[in-house]
């Protein structure tokens, strides 16, 4: 069992900003939390003048509750989200997010999680009960959050470990470049595997496939120098355009563009 939170950047443009300009943590959930939840997110921030963030979001669902600066906490679900993701911070305030893993929130929520995709909903006071997950410590928050993903009961399903365990067969295996492949390879076919997705995880599987390759060179862009070819070739594009194409229409602009704009002197291939 991890011992961590994952340590990437995926998804997160400028993610040297972020952590410059605001307090960005991740932890683990309780143990009996981790087969469904992939970590907690806490954010505080002091501020001057705005802070806009942009987040290329994950196949995954959140929760998320956010204090403002007169203390009071809201709380709603956030489904997986099709286009970028833009929030603008002021004065103070913090949040408190789970992160789910893709398909992890099926046995919290009981419905087609295909039903909350681009969308976000006020979390019902009853579930809440009372919690402030953005209050104290972050102990004291990440316990906070615990208890009230415990208290929801998670029905385990075998269609949830496997709608699970094939999204994180896409998410590390760079060689998961079709559907159909990927249904070959599990002995089963595209159709079932296009309801169980979105069933349980809320988007198809060649969206998944998509989104995380465009996550992967999102994050490459705000490291070392990019061989774009190189990469398009590693990350299964049929070219260097084809890479730019879905970049460009992720996040409004080219790679290169991108790369220029970080925190950071850039110089890109």
């Amino acid at each position: 069992m991890r011992q961590q939170p994952r340590g990437d950047s995926r998804g997160i443009l400028d993610p040297r900003r972020l952590l410059r300009d605001v307090r960005f943590r991740r932890r683990l959930p309780a143990a009996a939390l981790r087969p469904y939840v992939e970590l907690y997110w806490l954010i505080d921030w002091e501020l001057a003048e705005p802070f806009e963030q942009q987040v290329l979001p994950h196949p995954a669902v959140n929760v998320v509750f956010q204090r403002g600066g007169d203390g009071r906490e809201t709380a709603e679900v956030a489904g997986v989200g099709r286009e970028l993701f833009r929030i603008t911070l002021t004065d103070t305030g913090g949040v408190s997010g789970v992160q789910f893993r893709p398909g992890g929130f099926r046995p919290f929520w009981r419905r087609p999680v295909a039903e909350l995709t681009g969308g976000r909903r006020p979390l019902a006071a009853a579930v809440v009960a009372g919690r402030r997950p953005c209050a104290g410590t972050d102990d004291e928050r990440c316990t906070a959050l615990d208890d009230l993903l415990l208290a929801w009961d998670p029905l385990p399903d075998p269609s949830t470990a496997e709608a699970m365990a094939l999204a994180e067969e896409i998410r590390v295996d760079r060689g998961v470049l079709r559907v159909d492949d990927l249904a070959r390879r599990h002995g089963t076919t595209t159709r079932r595997l296009q309801r169980l997705f979105l069933d349980q995880v809320g988007v198809g599987p060649k969206w998944v496939i998509r989104r995380y390759r465009v996550q992967e060179a999102i994050e490459q862009a705000a490291g070392e120098p990019v061989d774009w070819a190189a990469l398009a070739a590693d990350l299964g594009y049929a070219d260097q355009a084809h890479l730019v194409r879905e970049f460009t229409a992720a996040i409004g602009i080219s790679p290169t563009a991108y790369a220029r704009s970080l925190s950071r002197p850039a110089s890109v291939r």
